[in-house]
């Protein structure tokens, strides 16, 4: 049984990949990985924004 618990925020994106695709030979309960993928989620999120945010500041620079 696996005993430690991640910290999925503290994890680099890299990091959260590789457990994500390796989750059945990593040892992942289902709430690690589950963490695992909300935090994936929550930085996909984050990454559109800032997408939206720097086009909006080009268009205003033009």
């Amino acid at each position: 049984m696996n005993t430690h618990k991640i910290s999925a925020h503290q994890l680099s994106s890299r990091k959260l990949w590789q457990l994500a695709e390796t989750s059945s030979t990593d040892g992942l309960s289902s709430a690690e990985l589950s963490e695992v993928i909300a935090e994936l989620a929550k930085r996909c999120q984050d990454l559109d924004k800032l997408e939206q945010l720097a086009n909006l500041e080009a268009a205003a620079k033009d």
